[in-house]
């Protein structure tokens, strides 16, 4: 059985895609701008990913022994991210830097969440924790390229 900081921490993870996946869904539907074919596939590519990742890690969270939170109003109480409504009126290079600075965010969260899956030996976690950081590690970058920006930026 799972520690509980483990399940936990899968907890966190779980809301806030769960919520990163309704920002997604902000910028994809209010995006405008000479880039809005590109940044409206992009954000759709990003909400569906994450929406992958939602399902993996409350079925790992499931499999534990947890019970992963389900209602918009957990993920918003339990995210790491924010809810901004206002942020639908950001230009689409604003939204961009919303994007990077929620993924860095969630980074440096799946980060840590490697080191404690590691601590506590459960490898199939750290094993996904891991995964999903290399992938969110992609998108930094290529938004910041995308942006004109350097990956160290």
């Amino acid at each position: 059985m799972a520690s509980q900081e483990v399940k936990d921490y899968l907890n966190t993870v779980v809301a806030t895609q769960g919520q990163f996946n309704i920002r997604l869904h902000q910028f994809h539907w209010y995006v405008k701008g000479f880039h809005f074919f590109t940044l409206h596939e992009k954000f759709e590519e990003l909400y569906d990913e994450v929406t992958a990742n939602l399902d993996v890690v409350a079925e790992r969270l499931l499999a534990i022994g947890g019970e992963p939170y389900s209602t918009l109003q957990e993920f918003i109480d339990h995210s790491i991210i924010e809810e901004r409504v206002e942020d639908k009126y950001l230009s689409q290079d604003e939204m961009v830097g919303a994007v990077v600075a929620d993924l860095e965010t969630i980074a440096d969260s799946l980060k840590e969440g490697a080191k404690l899956t590691d601590e506590h030996e459960d490898f199939p976690s750290n094993d996904m924790l891991i995964a999903m950081k290399g992938s969110v590690d992609k998108h930094i970058w290529m938004l910041k390229a995308y942006s004109g920006n350097a990956a160290d930026a």
